[in-house]
């Protein structure tokens, strides 16, 4: 994983004109009506088309008809992969702007193998069938593989590199865990299948009620995070000198990223590609500044997810693809390019 050098100074903090600013606004308020399409379409779309009027009717005029339930069940499933593409976004961000690195993605950290970990734990050796026992188990892993990373990587003399291999280390030793006992354990596998590609199909009421206020809180962490990231990523002198607390600020991008990421995982399964593409792209156009990254990508994400699940039922009607193959085949040849625009312009 490439570890980029701090930029310049003048480029992290340097106040924006006030029509780039305008145009910063403007695009956010085109991304929220982007967001709204995409979630009425995720409502609309799926094994059976359902109309306009229909979707009306089962949003806000319960008859009791077969659309209304449809409309019922798929407003789960939206109102799950807003939260979860707002909170892998999010995370992200923020674990790029840790990192320094623009390729970093939730799963540098291991937070997604500790959470993936916890649950085949639970299925194998406790039983657990539930989605509701998953969600516990799974925050629980990503928690505690969170702050192994944090002390692995040096606690209050954390640094960049250091948290990116204390992560990658833990994560290829939980990966090696999980095959083998998937491999060792039939059943377990059979069961863990579904959850391990991520998706959206097990949304339920109780789910959402379940995660929301961890996702609840990450988020406004992270959002209030957005200045001192900044200065960091001017470097660690420089931050200082601003008056950055370069320890408590590392630790909170730490917690936000961990409870937004276990939160995410624990309810959909591990989701790649969405916080590694989504700030990527958005930094291209907001530039490098954190207090517009941070917003941006909290609409743009579920864009991205939810349009990925509305692809995954139409091209396989009337099965559908899990969400987590469609982004990993979106997303394999969008990190490929981004590596290659890297390259050239060190060239």
């Amino acid at each position: 994983m490439l570890v980029e050098s701090p930029p310049e100074p003048r480029a992290a903090t340097a106040p924006a004109p006030p029509n780039r600013r305008a145009t910063r606004a403007v695009g956010l308020l085109a991304s929220v009506v982007i967001l709204v399409i995409v979630a009425l379409a995720s409502i609309a779309i799926g094994a059976r088309g359902l109309s306009l009027d229909q979707v009306w009717h089962g949003l806000f005029e319960d008859s009791g008809t077969y659309g209304d339930t449809v409309v019922a069940d798929r407003l789960s499933r939206t109102l799950l992969g807003l939260l979860a593409g707002a909170a892998l976004g999010l995370a992200g961000a923020v674990l790029q702007a840790l990192t320094r690195n623009p390729l970093a993605d939730p799963g540098l950290l291991g937070i997604n193998a500790g959470a993936s970990a916890a649950v085949v734990s639970a299925i194998t050796f406790l039983g657990v069938t539930s989605l509701s026992g998953y969600v516990w188990f799974a925050f629980c892993g990503a928690a505690a593989v969170g702050a192994l990373v944090w002390f692995l990587g040096g606690s209050r003399g954390a640094t960049p590199v250091r948290l990116a291999l204390a992560g990658t280390a833990i994560s290829a030793a939980l990966y090696g865990y999980l095959q083998a006992v998937m491999i060792l354990d039939e059943a377990a596998l059979g069961r863990m299948r579904f959850w391990t590609v991520g998706s959206l199909t097990s949304a339920t009421d109780e789910t959402i009620v379940q995660v929301l206020p961890f996702m609840a809180v990450g988020m406004v962490l992270a959002l209030c995070l957005a200045r001192p990231l900044n200065a960091m990523a001017m470097g660690d002198d420089t931050a200082k000198a601003l008056g950055a607390n370069l320890n408590r600020t590392r630790a909170l991008a730490m917690l936000a990223a961990t409870v937004l990421c276990g939160a995410a995982t624990a309810a959909c399964g591990p989701i790649v590609f969405v916080g590694l593409m989504v700030p990527h792209v958005v930094r291209s156009f907001t530039g490098p500044d954190l207090r517009w990254i941070l917003p941006y990508a909290t609409v743009l994400s579920p864009v991205l997810l939810l349009g990925a699940d509305v692809i995954g039922r139409v091209v396989a009607r009337p099965a559908e693809l899990q969400v987590g193959i469609v982004t990993a085949i979106l997303g394999g040849p969008v990190f490929i390019f981004l590596v290659r625009r890297r390259r050239t312009a060190q060239l």
